[in-house]
């Protein structure tokens, strides 16, 4: 479903992220996401998403609306958010090497390296 989809319309406040919203950009869907600060952690306005007020029902709908009416101008968004997924979420590639990795700092009484001052999971 996530594939053929037009526009995957996400909306948090102020909760995490779900999996399916990353499942979503990993699979190439158009998100409309909530302008919430977790989903700010993820996607960028016109980079790799589109996004707006959580209160705008108006505003998302004509979002919504913009993008029906021009797909073949969000498919630069498209891509974008399959390499933002691909790039910090990939489980095999990213996710379990930092567990492992964590895991094996804790273990042997370091401190984690995600603890680094001015590092930032995700690029601005």
């Amino acid at each position: 479903m996530l594939q053929v989809s037009s526009v995957h319309v996400y909306l948090t406040y102020p909760l995490v992220l779900s999996w399916s919203f990353i499942e979503a950009m990993a699979y190439g869907c158009l998100v409309v996401g909530s302008r919430t600060a977790p989903v700010l952690e993820v996607l960028r306005d016109g980079v790799n998403a589109l996004t707006v007020d959580f209160f705008a029902p108006k505003a998302l709908a004509t979002r919504i609306e913009t993008a029906l009416e021009h797909p073949e101008d969000m498919q630069t968004l498209r891509g974008a958010a399959r390499r933002t997924a691909m790039k910090y979420y990939d489980l095999k590639k990213v996710l379990l090497p930092r567990w492992t990795a964590l895991f094996d700092d804790l273990v042997n009484g370091r401190r984690p390296a995600c603890f680094e001052e001015g590092r930032a999971p995700i690029d601005p």
